[in-house]
């Protein structure tokens, strides 16, 4: 009876198991990507010269962006955001970049604030390219700056590794999505079953480009190590910059833009903790 008992135990915690890894592979990316789809214009008090553009992708999708163009010889920022970001909440970056006179282009991710269809961790790097492709046409690559933020420094960085660029901005990046689902779920074989892992660790190599990386060490998503193992990994000439206190989502308000200007040589240097 009792053999009888815990077989059923057994079978039913198998079972559930499954079922959980099953539910993982099949709505895993819900974890991942948190879309909205609201189309909200630029604010009276972001720049006036945002410029709300579509990009067409080869596969029939549309992408909203933010386009603002850069004083003639400036540097041009291509942003990619965070798994939670809407184009109307990144008035605040434009305008930082706006009082260098640099240009910018922030472009949301399928499903994201206007943009048609739905994200994939392919579906990104591919309109990344068509991104960068758009940017390319209205600007020399010497002059386009990669910037990506959590979730989009996976796709700033694999870019990286495929364009040439003036410069690359990872602010808390991430070795591999993976890396950190894995540390959270030990108990569940997350690197066989989770299909979108964004492996930035095997694509920072081949970045060409000078890389800064901007990690606060109280960060509360993305572990601090996490930037120190992705800046030993980057190529020379490279920057590491620990934000003391910095969180997750405070690192504009910390000081980030001080460190690019400094690093791309358009600002005197500022005081850091850099390494």
């Amino acid at each position: 009876m009792i053999r009888r008992w815990a077989s059923r135990v057994l079978i039913g915690a198998l079972a559930f198991y499954l079922l959980v890894l099953g539910g993982l592979f099949l709505f895993g990316r819900a974890l991942i990507y948190h879309p909205d789809p609201a189309v909200i214009a630029a604010g009276a008090n972001d720049p006036a010269t945002i410029e709300d553009i579509r990009i067409e992708t080869p596969d029939g999708q549309s992408l909203r962006a933010w386009w603002m163009a850069p004083a003639p010889g400036q540097p041009v920022f291509l942003y990619f955001d965070g798994n939670g970001g809407r184009l109307h909440l990144q008035g605040y970056r434009f305008a930082r970049v706006a009082a260098q006179g640099a240009g910018m282009l922030a472009v949301a991710y399928r499903g994201y604030s206007g943009s048609t269809g739905s994200p994939t961790e392919a579906a990104l790097h591919a309109d990344a390219r068509v991104a960068y492709d758009w940017l390319r046409s209205r600007v020399a690559p010497e002059r386009i700056v990669l910037h990506g933020f959590s979730l989009g420094t996976g796709v700033a960085t694999r870019l990286a590794s495929e364009v040439p660029s003036r410069a690359v901005i990872l602010e808390a990046p991430y070795t591999a999505i993976v890396d950190i689902a894995a540390a959270n779920a030990r108990l569940v074989p997350v690197r066989q079953i989770m299909r979108d892992q964004f492996l930035s660790r095997d694509w920072i190599g081949a970045a060409r480009a000078p890389v800064l990386i901007v990690h606060g060490d109280a960060d509360e998503v993305i572990p601090f190590a996490h930037g120190e193992r992705m800046f030993a990994l980057a190529r020379e000439p490279k920057r590491f910059v620990r934000i003391p206190g910095g969180r997750h989502s405070t690192l504009v308000a910390d000081g980030l833009y001080d460190h690019v200007w400094t690093f791309l040589g358009m600002a005197p240097e500022e005081a850091g903790d850099g390494q």
